[in-house]
């Protein structure tokens, strides 16, 4: 083959590739599965934060804001006499919390949020003192203390108040310290679960077949809509390894679920792109009631010794918008269903009840849920 004809074979593929149709969008098992068992673990503690300018907890209405300093005092050898008055003006009782990653070792740092749990009017510039961190079980996990920091600002002097953001939590960043790790069930076993984000066939049984044309056949096998059991490596180092390549296996991405969302308290409305809607026949109409009240005086006669009385005379209207029948077209993709539903003119509140009415009559092939 000469040069010139190879050039043009060369032209002719790269304007076939051109026109080729964009294959489908490609996801990783990363981002659609999670090992099982492998998760992160809440803690909580109460604790104390001091150095506060005059904006702690009023002691009179929180006394245990008092206790909890009492009994901080007695640990470090200070016993108060009692019936000792405290006015603690620059303390205030916090609950403290965190969240404790997989895998997490005694000695790392993780961030604590400080939340006032009295009527510390601000948290600003405080310092939390050493505050036990423990889990579900009762055992203490880490250990935390630090300077607060507060994203907010505040002021008020002669009953004028102006604040921005929120003074009555903070953060303390790398605040705690791991003092236990917790046991995981990653190396433990001869399989490894994976847990889908969602509970699809359809998803569990792509990511079987795609693990299988990567790794080998019968490495991956179903277990239900949610679950993918893997054999895997006994060695620790190869098993670190093997879920590395089986996390960064793509497979073009499923089609969800019809789904739309309904908000009922803000009227917002989400649907996603698998939503349609057969031809059906909408009519809603508007009824509303206003009320009126007029003063009305009645004043008695001259020389009848009678009072004059005030009284209300009320007015009652309703009326009734007259809704017109609209037909809605089929609507096979969500455009044509932004575009149809735009058609009606209704409000978003009007709209709940159009969707509901609708997916009642079975002209909407979607799952509505209410939040």
């Amino acid at each position: 083959m000469n040069i010139d004809r190879f050039f043009r074979y060369l032209m002719v593929l790269c304007g076939v590739l051109a026109c080729w149709p964009a294959t489908a969008q490609a996801i990783r098992i990363k981002e659609i599965a999670a090992v099982q068992g492998v998760r992160s673990n809440q803690l909580t503690g109460y604790g104390l934060v001091v150095g506060l300018d005059g904006t702690g907890d009023q002691t009179t209405q929180m006394p245990y804001t008092t206790q909890s300093l009492n009994n901080y005092l007695q640990q470090l050898g200070l016993t108060l006499p009692p019936g000792t008055n405290m006015q603690l003006k620059n303390v205030a009782a916090v609950m403290v919390t965190a969240q404790l990653p997989a895998f997490a070792q005694p000695g790392q740092a993780i961030d604590v949020t400080v939340s006032s749990v009295g009527n510390a009017k601000s948290l600003r510039g405080g310092t939390l003192v050493a505050t036990p961190l423990k889990g579900a079980d009762g055992q203490i996990y880490a250990l935390a203390q630090g300077n607060l920091l507060v994203g907010g600002a505040g002021a008020s002097a002669g009953g004028s108040k102006v604040q921005i953001n929120h003074l009555s939590a903070g953060r303390v960043p790398g605040g705690a310290q791991v003092e236990r790790a917790v046991a995981t069930p990653f190396a433990l076993g001869e399989t490894i679960d994976l847990g889908l984000n969602s509970n699809d066939f359809q998803t569990a049984s792509r990511v079987t077949d795609a693990i299988n044309r990567v790794m080998g056949a019968g490495v991956a096998s179903a277990m239900d809509g949610r679950v993918v059991r893997l054999r895997a490596p006994a060695n620790p180092s190869e098993r670190v390894s093997f879920l590395a390549r089986v996390e960064d296996i793509r497979l073009e991405a499923t089609i969800p679920t019809a789904r739309v969302i309904i908000n009922s308290r803000t009227g917002s409305i989400v649907m996603n792109q698998a939503v349609t809607l057969g031809a059906c026949a909408v009519s809603h109409g508007n009824l509303s009631v206003s009320i009126s009240s007029t003063p009305v005086i009645s004043q008695p006669n001259p020389l009848s010794r009678g009072e004059t009385v005030v009284a209300e005379k009320a007015n009652i209207q309703i009326s009734q918008d007259k809704g017109a029948l609209i037909k809605l077209d089929t609507a096979p993709q969500l455009a044509d269903v932004v575009r149809v539903l735009n058609s009606l003119g209704a409000t978003p509140q009007d709209l709940l009840a159009i969707l509901q009415a609708i997916k009642a009559s079975g002209a909407m092939n979607a799952e509505l849920e209410v939040i």
